[in-house]
């Protein structure tokens, strides 16, 4: 593998230098306030991701106020008690997004944040000591048991609400390739997360750097 010092420079070179590249990576959270967040922010922050994914960013964004105010607040323990009846108004208001699929996974993911909250305590509580070196694990468990959090949307969930996490995107992977990893251009199989998860663990153990900036870093040296 490519030593990070390598793909910090070439970062460096491409985004003008240290100090810029510095205002580029994403902020942290403590341990602490992950496990202080409430779960209505987790489960809000899920259905942005996944009505995010695939669609005009931008348009959720502008919309975003009137989801709010149409799941009030997402409270998970409100969200599951909504009869059949309801989520079909909900999935038909044009305040949001209408597409019902999409709607459903609401629910779903408000009994999964409750399903952890009542073994832990709440979900910001399981979230938060979950180590960076075995993040791959992490990722499986959202796409598991979560609805719609596989793949890139559970990895941007953690990543907005301040967990340190590395995200495979295009140019990840493209810079991990570059390395001289041996993993496709759509790393889907365990063999080749495991090797994703390796070569960050390695990078993180050399240069003390949080997965979350290491990610950055990889990406903008692209």
């Amino acid at each position: 593998m490519e030593r990070f010092p390598t793909v910090l420079k070439r970062a460096e070179k491409h985004h003008g230098g240290s100090a810029l590249l510095e205002s580029m990576v994403p902020k942290i959270k403590s341990p602490r306030a992950l496990a202080r967040t409430e779960d209505s922010r987790w489960l809000a922050q899920m259905t942005r991701c996944i009505f995010q994914a695939g669609f005009v960013w931008r348009v959720v964004d502008h919309k975003w106020d009137d989801f709010e105010d149409v799941f009030f607040g997402f409270p998970p323990d409100r969200i599951v008690m909504l009869s059949p009846e309801q989520i079909d108004r909900f999935a038909q208001n044009p305040r949001i997004i209408r597409n019902r699929q999409k709607v459903l996974c609401v629910q779903s993911n408000a009994r999964f944040v409750l399903d952890i909250a009542h073994e832990y305590g709440s979900f910001g509580k399981f979230i938060a000591p979950w180590p960076g070196s075995e993040l791959i694990d992490l990722f499986n468990l959202l796409k598991n048991r979560g609805s719609r959090l596989g793949g890139m949307t559970g990895q941007r969930l953690l990543r907005n609400m301040g967990k340190d996490t590395f995200i495979v995107t295009d140019d990840v992977v493209r810079c991990l390739q570059r390395g001289g990893l041996d993993i496709g251009d759509k790393p889907t199989s365990q063999r080749e997360l495991r090797r994703i998860q390796e070569a960050f663990n390695r990078w993180h153990e050399a240069s003390g750097l949080p997965y979350s900036h290491l990610s950055r870093i990889a990406a903008l040296s692209v």
